[in-house]
């Protein structure tokens, strides 16, 4: 009689499934698995300079973007623990505090205690505070969060100096019920939009992502770095007093950046950091904007380009070493300004003086620039003083820089009236 055939016991269908999700989970673990590289980005520039010099930083930007992913490769890039805090679905006293009643209230009080998260990031001692979701929080939730922004209190708890925060928002028109944000709450952030790249999101999907790095500070431009902010800011506000303080007439640009004294603070700071940095006028701008607002934040912008300009005196007194901008709107601005120190005081040395500047301007910089200037200086002439040699060499550019502007003119006027006759 055969013996019986040997069975397979039959597999655990818990253990296949707890297999193929083995698989699944390494899997995931590949997929998650990215890079950084050094990479340009002047958004994350400006994010990261904002969190070294400690300010409160707010990015708008549509759903999807790519917020919190950023803020989370900040976070591991700069080795700091993240918090987030979802602002839209807390209560005020989440904030603000939880009174706790001990046994004689009358005596001691009624501390207001804090919740976990804060608990945590005090023991932490360092971190990243992230306030996700800030314009759909409720009016009441927002008037709790204004100490936390500002004073760094949370509750009865005062969060370490290491703690940087960063909140993200949506605007209304694309937030899940949003608010406007409060004026209080606004003014305590430096704003910054929050815009897609398609190279750094195409890398990103690749693999490899840019690199958050804290801006290089060099220790001896630090005392400098400050007087120049400190000049800056101060001789600006001087000239232009009626924006130290600017409330925005409508809701929705008081929910935004606009000019106080606590954000003209920000923007000193943030001057003074990127000038001990070096970094980019563009990432200047997004940061001087972000705190200020685009209008203030443009005016301040253009008075440190007068700032930067060379001395007109010290132009006439040394023409041929005249070191001038190389950027076509200083440069022009330079040279009006040497002709507006020779009408400030006309003298025969002066003038001629000036057409040397000029001179030097046209062995240096493009001849264009310098038929305002030239045409001025000329008008300064007096009957009993002698044309300088100097201005034959400008002749001959200015004449042909006035024919190419007239070509210009009548090819312009020409295609104008075409198009009027073809229609």
């Amino acid at each position: 009689m055969p013996a019986p055939a040997a069975t397979t016991p039959a597999a655990d269908p818990a253990d296949l499934a707890d297999g193929r999700l083995a698989v699944a989970d390494g899997l995931l673990a590949l997929l998650r698995t990215t890079g950084t590289e050094p990479r340009p980005d002047e958004q994350l520039e400006a994010l990261t300079l904002a969190v070294a010099a400690d300010l409160p930083v707010l990015l708008w930007g549509e759903p999807g973007i790519g917020k919190t992913a950023a803020l989370t490769q900040l976070a591991a890039s700069l080795d700091l623990p993240l918090t987030t805090v979802i602002a839209s679905v807390h209560e005020p006293s989440d904030f603000s505090g939880l009174p706790v009643v001990g046994d004689d209230p009358a005596v001691q009080g009624v501390p207001m205690a804090p919740p976990q998260w804060a608990v945590e990031l005090v023991r932490a001692g360092r971190g990243l505070l992230f306030l996700d979701e800030l314009s759909t929080a409720t009016p009441a939730v927002q008037a709790a969060l204004l100490r936390v922004v500002l004073e760094r209190r949370v509750g009865a708890l005062q969060l370490p100096p290491g703690v940087r925060i960063v909140a993200a928002a949506n605007p209304r028109a694309s937030a899940a019920d949003g608010w406007e944000l409060s004026p209080p709450l606004a003014n305590r952030f430096v704003h910054l939009s929050w815009v897609h790249d398609r190279d750094v999101v195409v890398r990103g999907l690749g693999g490899v992502w840019p690199r958050a790095e804290l801006p290089r500070l060099v220790p001896e431009r630090l005392p400098e770095a400050v007087a120049f902010a400190r000049r800056a800011v101060c001789g600006f506000l001087e000239a232009r007093p009626t924006l130290i303080h600017r409330l925005p007439t409508t809701e929705t640009r008081r929910g935004g950046a606009w000019p106080s004294p606590r954000s003209w603070e920000a923007a000193l700071t943030l001057l003074a950091f990127g000038t001990a940095a070096s970094v980019s006028r563009e990432v200047l701008a997004l940061l001087v904007r972000g705190a200020v607002g685009d209008g203030p934040g443009l005016e301040l912008l253009a008075h440190l380009d007068r700032m930067e300009l060379p001395d007109p005196e010290t132009l006439l007194a040394d023409p041929a070493c005249a070191e001038l901008p190389v950027r076509g709107d200083l440069r022009q601005a330079t040279l009006e300004a040497v002709v507006a120190a020779v009408g400030a005081r006309p003298e025969r040395e002066r003038w001629e003086a000036g057409w040397a500047v000029l001179v030097r301007a046209l062995e240096t910089g493009a001849p264009d620039l310098l038929v305002a200037p030239a045409t001025t200086l000329a008008a300064l002439r007096r009957d009993d003083w002698e044309v300088p040699e100097s201005v034959e060499r400008l002749a001959g550019v200015i004449g042909l820089a006035r024919r190419a502007d007239r070509s210009v003119g009548r090819a312009t006027a020409a295609t104008g009236r075409a198009e009027r006759g073809s229609r």
